[in-house]
């Protein structure tokens, strides 16, 4: 049979199956191909990358999880620790400070009728064991107001810091002159900051004179304890338990602290709780 005479190629249903079923062989055949090509090349496609994102993604809500427990916890911890601290202040000065000083005063009133009897020596060796005692109440009452000053639960930052600056070694001067009463929380954190910031200078910063600046923006309550000590090089010095002990009283309460030093320049500290 001659070419002229072979017959004409039919395209009918079963070619048009063949067709489809040939091309769709060729397109996975392409995609196998594609997809063998990208990992050869280190490149990941979209189901593959998806499981990736959510394996990087894990450790780092683990450690997003585990920083909030543990601020959890420290906040607990702080404020457990505020409670026993205001309990024991208390006990002291309802307690055994009052049972001193009655025992104080009974004392000076058997010195004086033991004198008024005649009887000079008994009169003295009382009233030196009421000046033992006189000591005794002042090492008790100053125990006390470490553990908790009773002026701050019931007068406020003001009484209380101006109370602390009495009692301090060196010259202290608190100006809070203005400022409201604040949650009981954000009085204890801001009193205990300066308090610890003025010992600080006490131990640290040599013969210095001391001021404490507490006040009030429309948003926030803002505290500053500057000396004028010898100051410290802040890049070569590692934070002592007392500023890490600050740090995490503010941020109890949701506030932020600041320190600026500089040898032979004083040390400032600076603190700011928002929303009081």
């Amino acid at each position: 049979m001659s070419s002229e005479d072979a017959p004409e190629p039919v395209h009918g249903a079963g070619s048009a199956h063949a067709r489809a079923r040939d091309a769709d062989r060729s397109g996975r055949v392409r995609t196998a191909a594609a997809a063998a090509d990208d990992h050869g090349n280190g490149r990941l496609g979209t189901a593959d990358r998806a499981p990736l994102r959510s394996r990087r993604r894990a450790p780092f809500n683990l450690a997003t999880r585990s920083l909030r427990h543990r601020l959890r916890a420290t906040l607990r911890l702080v404020a457990a620790g505020d409670v026993e601290r205001e309990r024991i202040g208390q006990d002291l000065h309802d307690g055994a400070q009052q049972t001193l000083t009655s025992v104080r005063i009974r004392l000076a009133i058997a010195a004086d009728d033991f004198c008024a009897r005649g009887d000079e020596n008994a009169g003295a060796a009382l009233a030196a064991f009421g000046d033992e005692v006189e000591q005794a109440i002042e090492e008790l009452r100053e125990l006390a107001h470490g553990a908790y000053p009773v002026l701050l639960a019931s007068r406020g930052l003001r009484p209380a810091l101006a109370d602390a600056a009495r009692q301090a070694p060196q010259p202290v001067t608190v100006l809070a002159r203005g400022v409201s009463r604040s949650p009981h929380d954000v009085e204890i954190a801001v009193y205990f900051c300066c308090l610890a910031a003025i010992q600080n200078a006490a131990k640290h910063a040599g013969p210095a004179r001391v001021s404490v600046r507490v006040w009030e923006t429309p948003t926030n309550l803002h505290f500053s304890v500057l000396d004028t000590g010898c100051g410290f090089d802040l890049s070569r010095t590692s934070p002592g338990a007392g500023i890490t002990n600050m740090h995490d009283r503010l941020a109890s309460v949701g506030g932020t602290l600041s320190i600026d030093s500089k040898p032979a320049h004083g040390t400032s500290i600076e603190g700011t709780i928002p929303g009081v």
